[in-house]
């Protein structure tokens, strides 16, 4: 039994650094998998409470599909000017930022021309003899214009994959009953099923909502203090929520850096960010915990981990699909007895111990 431990042991870790391999090398074609699946398991509800109703599937994934690609389209067309603005500007913005903050470059300055010198003294002394090797890298606008192909492919092959998803109605959970061998089997598969999808839905249909709140206060609160493009900082908001811990970095930073640049004294720069910070403790301490609930309240080591590895494995995107992953493989544990350990880790709530079980009050049946 020991020996049979270890090779069991031995196994797993070889199938997790498998699945990782192929999650890096095959990300162009498993990314819109998994953005499908997650998309389909939030609207999944939606889909089979109108189909009780006589609304065919078909057409219900149809509307949806169209709500989807409509919304993406309106926000890359009202935010593309605001971005394209930015990006315009950025060497004007790079000079005026280092103008403000010329009292703080006299450290990095010293540390600048140290590491000038280092590489003086490596390259031989100046040695003009000495031939270098320039590896020519691919111009800005050949790389934008491949991660605009690759960006486009990957939303349109997750949009056809979502469609035939939520069309395909029951076929997925007639399949699944069908090769469980027991009845016992079918109920249980059904059951655990039905509670993934559940779950998982619940969860990202309400961090999507907070998140939506999230960007609108955001936003009416950058226009209060006459930040610039407003919206586009509440959209921003809105999608960094998604990514636990590094996104509300990354906003801070950055309604940081243009709020230095844009007012002329420091008491005005630290309202934006102030309030900011403020927009996201109140929601990341109160109301997301009060709303959500501490069933799938998750565990921060597992999430932070769980960031690390998806935005390594498939950058941003992965990052934002980190913690729905997560949700899903802890409700997927929780519904089996052997990997209910793990789902208890991922867990934030204390682990209940034998005694406080035995020492709860038994419940009165018809109270």
């Amino acid at each position: 039994m020991r020996h049979l431990r270890v090779i069991r042991r031995l196994v797993m870790f070889l199938a997790i650094i498998v699945g990782g391999a192929a999650a890096y090398f095959a990300r162009d074609l498993l990314l819109p998998l998994v953005l499908a699946f997650v998309l389909g398991l939030t609207l999944r509800p939606i889909v089979r409470y109108l189909e009780r109703r006589n609304v065919p599937a078909s057409l219900t994934a149809t509307v949806l599909v169209g709500c989807v690609i409509g919304a993406i389209a309106s926000g890359v067309y009202f935010l593309s000017g605001p971005v394209s603005h930015w990006l315009d500007t950025a060497p004007q913005i790079g000079q005026e930022l280092s103008r403000k903050l010329a009292d703080l470059r006299s450290p990095v300055d010293a540390v600048v021309q140290a590491s000038e010198q280092v590489e003086i003294l490596t390259d031989g002394g100046g040695n003009s003899g000495v031939q270098k090797v320039v590896v020519q890298q691919p111009g800005l606008l050949s790389r934008a214009a491949d991660n605009l192909v690759s960006t486009l492919t990957t939303a349109g092959l997750t949009m056809v994959l979502l469609l035939f998803l939520l069309s395909s109605g029951t076929l997925f959970y007639e399949k699944l009953i069908a090769i469980m061998p027991t009845l016992s089997d079918k109920k249980k598969a059904l059951r655990v099923v039905y509670d993934i999808e559940s779950e998982v839905s619940r969860y990202l249909l309400t961090i999507t909502a907070i998140n939506i709140a999230m960007g609108a206060v955001v936003a009416v609160a950058m226009a209060a203090t006459g930040m610039p493009n407003p919206v586009l900082w509440g959209v921003a908001a809105a999608i960094l929520n998604f990514i636990p811990y590094l996104g509300a970095l990354a906003g801070l930073a950055m309604i940081s850096i243009v709020s230095l640049l844009s007012f002329s004294t420091l008491g005005q720069a630290i309202v934006p960010p102030l309030l900011y910070l403020v927009c996201h403790i109140v929601e990341g301490q109160f109301l997301t915990p009060i709303i959500v609930g501490r069933r799938l309240e998750l565990n921060s080591v597992a999430i932070l981990i769980t960031l690390a590895v998806w935005g390594w494995l498939w950058g941003i995107v992965g990052a934002v699909l980190a913690v729905p992953l997560l949700v899903c493989i802890k409700v997927f544990c929780d519904n089996f007895e052997e990997l209910a350990g793990f789902g208890e880790f991922l867990s934030a709530s204390p682990p209940r111990h034998a005694s406080e079980e035995e020492e709860s009050p038994a419940p009165v049946v018809g109270k």
